[in-house]
C-alpha cells in the first residue's frame, strides 16, 4: 500500500512538472479568441504585422502563419531565418514560396534572411519593425520555442505590443513530448534559456 502511494505522489509530481513545462514553454496570447480578430477583446484586435521565425520546422511555423493572415490577424507577413544549408535558398525565402503557393499576394511579405539564432531573429526583424512603423505583431514558433523567441522580441521591441502564438503541435512537439527523450531534449534547455531571458541575461541559440 505504502509503495502504491509513493507512485501516485511520484505520478502526480510528474504530471505537474510536465503541465508546469508546456505552458511556460507555449504561451499563446490569442487562446481565449476566435479564428478571426475581435475588436471588442484588447488581446483578439488585429496586430500590423504576423512574424514567422524559422527553425525546427519551419514549414509547420509558416503554415500557422499564413493561416493567421489568410484568417486576418494581419495585413504583413514577416518570415525571418537564414539557410540552414547555404548552398541552398533561405530559410525565410522558403516560407515566402510557401505562402504564395497558398495565394498570398507577396507584396505583402517582408522577408529577413540574415538571422542564425533567436536572438538574430528577433533583432533583424525588430529592425524590419522601425523601417515599416510596425507597432504590434504576432510571433508564431513551435510551442516549445515560443517563450524564449517572445522574450528575445520583448527585450528589444520598445514600444511595439508583441503576442505569442505558438504551432500547437509540428514534427517535434506535440502533447505527448514528455514521452520521448527527444522531447526533453527540448524542453530542459529552452527552459534554462527562458529562465535566464526572464532575469534579464542573455541566452543566444
Amino acid at each position: 500500500m505504502k509503495v502504491l502511494k509513493i507512485g501516485i505522489v511520484v505520478a502526480l509530481l510528474f504530471a505537474c512538472i510536465v503541465w508546469a513545462i508546456s505552458s511556460f514553454l507555449g504561451p499563446d496570447d490569442l487562446s481565449a479568441c476566435g479564428e478571426r480578430p475581435d475588436p471588442s477583446k484588447i488581446a483578439c484586435i488585429q496586430a500590423d504585422a504576423i512574424v514567422a521565425v524559422s527553425g525546427g520546422d519551419t514549414a509547420a511555423r509558416a503554415d500557422e502563419a499564413i493561416k493567421l493572415y489568410q484568417n486576418g490577424w494581419a495585413s504583413t507577413l514577416i518570415f525571418s531565418g537564414a539557410a540552414a544549408d547555404t548552398t541552398g535558398p533561405s530559410n525565410a525565402e522558403v516560407m515566402k514560396q510557401r505562402a504564395i503557393d497558398a495565394g498570398i499576394d507577396p507584396n505583402t511579405i517582408i522577408i529577413e534572411t540574415q538571422s542564425q539564432n533567436t536572438s538574430e531573429n528577433a533583432a533583424e526583424t525588430i529592425s524590419i519593425f522601425e523601417k515599416q512603423g510596425i507597432k504590434s505583431a504576432i510571433i508564431v514558433t513551435s510551442a516549445y520555442h515560443e517563450r524564449r523567441a517572445s522574450l528575445e522580441f520583448e527585450r528589444r521591441a520598445h514600444g511595439v505590443s508583441v503576442r505569442r502564438h505558438p504551432v500547437a503541435e509540428d514534427k517535434q512537439w506535440n502533447g505527448w513530448w514528455w514521452a520521448t527523450p527527444s522531447g526533453w531534449v527540448l524542453a530542459i534547455p529552452e527552459t534554462v534559456a527562458s529562465l535566464i531571458l526572464s532575469t534579464g541575461g542573455i541566452a543566444e541559440r
